[in-house]
């Protein structure tokens, strides 16, 4: 018998009384854990129905999760709970129900809210730098990388010093 066994008898509560106590604990955190993994739609972000066209649900689906919450910052509208991402999936919904294309929709979000609220941002000139500085530096550290390795190659071998190292 366990220590609650035996405590149970120093107060006067029967061994069957603490293992009925036992079950109880465990049926509650069973119903507990079946309660909250079976209300899954209760935490979804965007717990609205399906579109009824598949294809229009698919573009709806593909827009939200390349729109920048412009609240959180770091996440899609799609993984948003803010009040603002939920307006712009609303919104993005009827433009989508409407027969508004991807392009449509994307340009009417950079109107009113900027490049910022897409995660990919059109290239524009003043974006240009944005989508080429990777290159640019890979290019830049590969040549830096290579002049270093032709210099060293270059360099004499001081004998004398290689001779005292053996």
């Amino acid at each position: 018998m366990g220590d609650g066994v035996h405590a149970a008898h120093a107060i006067g509560i029967g061994a069957t009384a603490v293992k009925g106590l036992r079950l109880a604990g465990i049926g509650l955190g069973i119903t507990v854990t079946l309660a909250l993994t079976s209300t899954d739609p209760i935490w979804a972000i965007d717990a609205s129905d399906p579109l009824a066209d598949p294809q229009q649900q698919a573009t709806y689906e593909e827009i939200i999760n390349e729109v920048r919450c412009l609240v959180c910052q770091n996440q899609t509208i799609a993984d948003s709970s803010a009040p603002l991402a939920a307006d712009l999936r609303r919104e993005i919904r009827v433009m989508v129900q409407e027969g508004n294309s991807k392009q449509d929709i994307k340009v009417f979000l950079i109107e009113r809210y900027g490049d910022f609220v897409l995660y990919r941002p059109r290239v524009r000139s003043w974006t240009l730098a944005l989508w080429l500085a990777p290159f640019v530096f890979l290019v830049v550290g590969g040549l830096t990388l290579f002049r270093i390795v032709q210099r060293r190659r270059s360099l004499p071998i001081d004998q004398d010093a290689s001779l005292a190292n053996k």
